[in-house]
C-alpha cells in the first residue's frame, strides 16, 4: 500500500536508471538523463540560478545556450561572455564552459575557472568522458548532449547532467520531477545502447578526424583549421559565407546536415545560424565511420568549387 521506488515515471523509471548508473560511471559522478541537451541546460539554470544572479557563458560555446539565456533574460540573470581560454570575471556566481567550444574549438581554462569560487558548469559534448572529465579538473556539473556521440547514431534527442556532489544532482532531479523534463523509457534504451560501442566508434571517428586536420591545412582553398588534437570534429575556413554554401552543394558522400557525432559524417556552414559570432566561410565538420580516404576525395572535390 506504500509508493516504491517506480510508482512514477515523471520521478524516475528502471530504464532510466539503468543508463543514468552507466553515464555517471563515465563521467565519475551523479547522472540524471533529460529529453534533451537543451533540457539538461534549462534543468541547470533553474536550479542554479535566480533573478539578480550572474552568469559568464565562454564565447564561442555553442550558440543555444546563449539564445536560451537571453529567452530568459526577463527573469533577472544576468550573463556575461568571456574568453574562456582566461580567467572569467570577477563576481559572477556560476560560469558555464566548453570543452572544447563548438564550433570554434577552444578550450577552457579549468583552473582559472575552478579558482574563480563560483559554480563551474562544463559542457563536454564534443570530448565526451572519453576525453574529458571534467568534474576531475574541480568543475561542479558535467552537461552532454546525449544526441551527439554518446548516443552515436542520429536516432534519439537526449541530455546528460553529470553532478560531483550528490546535493547538487537532488537538487536538479527535483527540479527536473516538478518541471517534467523527463527522459521516457525508448530514449534511455536508446542512449544506454550507444554507450556500448562509444569507445571503438570514438576511436575510429578520432583517427580519421586527425587525418583529415592534417590534410585541410595544407589545402588552398582552406585557411584556419581549427582541431583540438582529440575527438570526432574539425571546423575550417573558406573564403567567405558564399564559398561556404558551394562546398556545401557541392558534397557527394558527406552529408550536409545539422548536428554531429554520429556514425554518418556531415558537414555544414555555421554562419546561417551563428551569424557574426563566427567567421562567415566557417564548415563545422563531423567526422563519422566512413572510409578516410573516400571522406577526403569528397572534400576535394567539394572544395574545388569554393
Amino acid at each position: 500500500g506504500e509508493p516504491g521506488r517506480f510508482s512514477y515515471a515523471r520521478a524516475e523509471h528502471p530504464t532510466q536508471v539503468a543508463c543514468e548508473e552507466a553515464l555517471g560511471a563515465l563521467d565519475g559522478g551523479h547522472a540524471l538523463l533529460y529529453p534533451s541537451g537543451m533540457g539538461a541546460v534549462t534543468t541547470a539554470f533553474l536550479t542554479l540560478l535566480a533573478p539578480g544572479k550572474r552568469l559568464a557563458l565562454a564565447e564561442g560555446a555553442y550558440y543555444g545556450h546563449k539564445q536560451l539565456f537571453d529567452h530568459l533574460g526577463e527573469w533577472g540573470v544576468e550573463v556575461v561572455e568571456f574568453d574562456q581560454t582566461a580567467a572569467p570575471p570577477p563576481g559572477v556566481d556560476v560560469v558555464f564552459l566548453e570543452a572544447p567550444a563548438n564550433p570554434l574549438l577552444t578550450m577552457p581554462d579549468f583552473g582559472a575557472a575552478v579558482g574563480s569560487g563560483a559554480t563551474v558548469i562544463c559542457d563536454a559534448t564534443v570530448a565526451s568522458p572519453l576525453r574529458v572529465r571534467p568534474l576531475e579538473q574541480g568543475c561542479d556539473l558535467v552537461i552532454h548532449s546525449a544526441t551527439k556521440i554518446l548516443s552515436g547514431h542520429d536516432d534519439v534527442i537526449a541530455g546528460v547532467t553529470v553532478a560531483r556532489e550528490q546535493a547538487l544532482r537532488d537538487s536538479l532531479h527535483l527540479t527536473r520531477r516538478l518541471a517534467g523534463i523527463v527522459a521516457p523509457a525508448d530514449t534511455a534504451w536508446l542512449v544506454h545502447r550507444g554507450l556500448r560501442t562509444l569507445e571503438v566508434r570514438l576511436a575510429a571517428q578520432e583517427r580519421s578526424a586527425e587525418i583529415l586536420a592534417g590534410r585541410l591545412v595544407g589545402h588552398a582553398q582552406v585557411g584556419v583549421v581549427r582541431y583540438p588534437g582529440f575527438s570526432f570534429m574539425i571546423s575550417f575556413d573558406v573564403a567567405d559565407a558564399d564559398a561556404a554554401a558551394r562546398v556545401e552543394r557541392s558534397l557527394e558522400v558527406i552529408e550536409n546536415a545539422t548536428s554531429l557525432g554520429g556514425t554518418k559524417t556531415k558537414l555544414e556552414g555555421r554562419h546561417r545560424w551563428e551569424g557574426d559570432r563566427i567567421p562567415p566561410g566557417l564548415l563545422r565538420l563531423s567526422v563519422g565511420l566512413e572510409d578516410v580516404d573516400v571522406l577526403w576525395a569528397d572534400l576535394v572535390q567539394a572544395l574545388a568549387h569554393a
